[in-house]
């Protein structure tokens, strides 16, 4: 692998969600643990599944993966990361200050714009020769993905520029307090993310066409920030042989292929390796030692699954229900890259077949879903929530009323407070309570960011709910909250996405439970993609719709409330006519794929 000659001390793996990063970094640190470097591998993904991989429970400590001598894993746990940031800040003056001082201070530390300083706090800290660190010949960075990723790598910038020109004294001052020891830890930082020799990052996509633009666009804005040392990745690419004499796995390896050929000019000078698609699982050490093999996939001769789709619940079967509220918000969640995107824009083209308003957006900093409709649809509007716009209306906003009270000294101070990374956050959840509104009136459906990036969202708007809730009990005035709107089934309906992988469905899982504990209880889950649901007689594709199994019984029988099993289709669903596809009866989509 090409991505592994020379390999310095930081490797970042980054890349639009579901291209398999997780797995490339876990296999890249195998790899280089065997060869006897002391290796370090890093999640800064909220929704961290590295432990799954492992079977190791790993958490936000350095821990050893007793599997593989001289490897260590350490999952960056935001709320964790948080806690004990407070602690630090708080802990000096508790018994010194007022209690009623003290509570204060922990009020304005228990916000998401504390909980991003304190995970990034820690990312940091592993990029700078210090004792933590000093241990270690290799430090790989798993990460969020695409759009969280270039926030994380901007922000060591971003801090330390706000700091170099001074802090107002508004929504971040309680957060701030603990940055300013951090001032030369952080230029460190960005000294070390910008050195080629120390730091290599290496872009993962799958061989879509959207996918490699969504990396393209990656790769000119981590140029932009200084971090030009990149190579390309194409995982899971589907072997030639494995296209023999079957019309699905053809039309897959035709589509995959011209994707590669038509791959963006930014691209085409980056040292590429292609990974080609296995039959198993990557789950364990054994899948792992393998995954990195240049050799083509392996099938079993004989797998155990009949060439018969498997008969499950359709996607317009859930289409049907939801219609018939005839008004709601819909939202599409799940681990990036099992294709909430294009069942968003599924559900949404399928309602507004049927004659019903919809407004389709989505809250993914890295989401095009003009890309994946592709035309213009009566009864349809696309919008997105665009973070940089949606600060900029927020600071204006301030500017004009908080503002326009202010002497000249007040306002350059709220100026420069605004310029803090923290009013995204502030902007971001306005921009989304705003979506919830419009609810009541037209169909909202919401394609939502991956994972970690939608439950920190979800901690604003429960953070909200709960001030809101102070604010207004003691003094008896109904009032409703966006939380409440989430929580109650009639207005929101949760679609909870995976595809039929351990992996992707233990996050779906665990992503139920953390909606659970927010009283958001999900509605459905959508398996997407699934092989199983197809006609095939590819060897290595009927291996891995004979894995399948075990996970949509799964999905089916312990885990969701309903589902539905949406198969994979020779065309690439873009367009309404391919979109409308996926809601299609099982039956008809495989009378087309034999065809």
């Amino acid at each position: 692998m090409n991505f592994l000659d020379h390999p310095p001390r930081f490797f970042f793996f980054t890349g639009k969600g579901g291209v398999g990063k997780t797995s490339i970094a876990c296999a890249t640190a195998v790899t280089l643990a065997d060869a006897g470097k002391r290796v370090l591998l890093v999640s800064t993904d909220p929704a961290s599944n590295v432990g799954q991989v492992f079977g190791v429970l790993i958490g936000n400590a350095i821990t050893a993966i007793p599997a593989v001598p001289n490897l260590f894993a350490l999952e960056i746990d935001p709320e964790a990361a948080a806690q004990t940031y407070r602690d630090r800040i708080v802990g000096p003056v508790r018994g010194v200050l007022p209690d009623a001082v003290v509570k204060g201070i922990e009020e304005q530390l228990s916000g998401a714009c504390t909980t991003e300083i304190a995970a990034f706090d820690e990312f940091t800290a592993l990029l700078i020769d210090s004792a933590l660190t000093a241990e270690y010949d290799h430090i790989l960075f798993d990460t969020a993905p695409t759009g969280h990723t270039i926030r994380l790598l901007q922000l060591p910038g971003a801090w330390s520029g706000f700091l170099e020109d001074g802090k107002g004294d508004a929504s971040c001052l309680g957060p701030l307090a603990g940055l300013e020891k951090q001032r030369e830890q952080y230029r460190a930082a960005v000294d070390a993310l910008a050195d080629a020799n120390r730091t290599r990052l290496v872009l993962v996509a799958r061989a879509q066409g959207s996918t490699l633009r969504e990396v393209a666009r990656t790769h000119e804005e981590l140029g932009d920030i200084g971090l030009r040392q990149q190579y390309l990745v194409i995982n899971g690419v589907l072997p030639a042989s494995a296209a023999v004499d079957d019309a699905l796995a053809a039309a897959v390896f035709a589509r995959e292929q011209a994707a590669i050929a038509a791959i963006p000019a930014a691209l085409n000078t980056l040292p590429r390796d292609l990974i080609a698609l296995k039959s198993f699982n990557l789950v364990g050490l054994d899948a792992l030692h393998h995954l990195l093999d240049s050799t083509e996939a392996r099938a079993d001769a004989s797998p155990a699954t009949s060439a018969e789709p498997l008969a499950a619940p359709t996607l317009a079967t859930l289409v049907d229900q939801i219609a018939a509220d005839g008004h709601g918000l819909v939202m599409v969640m799940g681990k990036g890259g099992v294709g909430k995107t294009t069942l968003a824009a599924a559900v949404a083209v399928e309602l507004a077949h049927r004659g019903l308003p919809v407004h389709l957006t989505t809250s993914d900093p890295a989401a095009h879903l003009t890309e994946t409709l592709s035309e213009t649809l009566e009864n349809l509007s696309v919008s997105r929530i665009d973070p940089h716009t949606e600060t900029e209306r927020y600071r204006l906003h301030v500017l004009e009323t908080k503002g326009a009270k202010l002497d000249p000294q007040g306002r350059a101070l709220l100026e420069e407070d605004l310029r803090s990374p923290c009013t995204e956050e502030i902007a971001v959840f306005q921009a989304f309570s705003r979506i919830i509104r419009e609810a009541g009136k037209k169909f909202v459906v919401m394609d939502t960011a991956p994972t970690g990036h939608t439950l920190l969202l979800l901690d604003a708007t429960g953070a909200y709910h709960r001030e809101i809730a102070r604010q207004m009990g003691d003094k008896g005035i109904h009032f409703t909250t966006p939380m409440m709107q989430l929580q109650d089934p009639k207005q929101t309906k949760v679609l909870l996405v995976t595809l039929a992988e351990t992996t992707p469905v233990l996050e779906a899982a665990n992503l139920q439970d953390d909606l659970r504990r927010a009283g958001i209880e999900p509605w459905a889950w959508i398996i997407n993609n699934s092989i199983a649901a197809a006609l095939t007689r590819s060897p290595l594709l009927l291996q891995r719709a004979a894995n399948e199994r075990r996970e949509i019984d799964a999905v089916a029988n312990v885990h969701a409330q309903r589902y539905a099993l949406v198969p994979l289709l020779k065309d690439e669903p873009v367009g309404e006519k391919n979109l409308r596809a996926l809601s299609q009866s099982q039956a008809a989509n495989v009378a087309e794929a034999d065809v």
